[in-house]
């Protein structure tokens, strides 16, 4: 187990950089992930806001290249 994934193709458990800003809520922004040997792009939600260029944890797959996250 590497860096504590389970599975090295899920985003949860991974840490990512904000790059459109969350709002919070209902209202999600972008974040970029190091994953499957690359970078990968996902539609983040955040109860709270977050902003760009802040680090997040992906705390869960919300499926369709969605996650929820928190701020890291």
């Amino acid at each position: 187990m590497r860096g504590g994934h389970e599975d090295p193709e899920s985003a949860t458990g991974r840490l990512g950089q904000v790059t459109t800003a969350i709002a919070g809520g209902a209202h999600p922004g972008e974040i970029r992930v190091a994953i499957r040997g690359g970078s990968e792009m996902f539609i983040a939600y955040s109860d709270t806001p977050v902003e760009r260029g802040a680090s997040v944890l992906v705390t869960e797959d919300l499926g369709g290249r969605a996650v929820r996250v928190v701020a890291g």
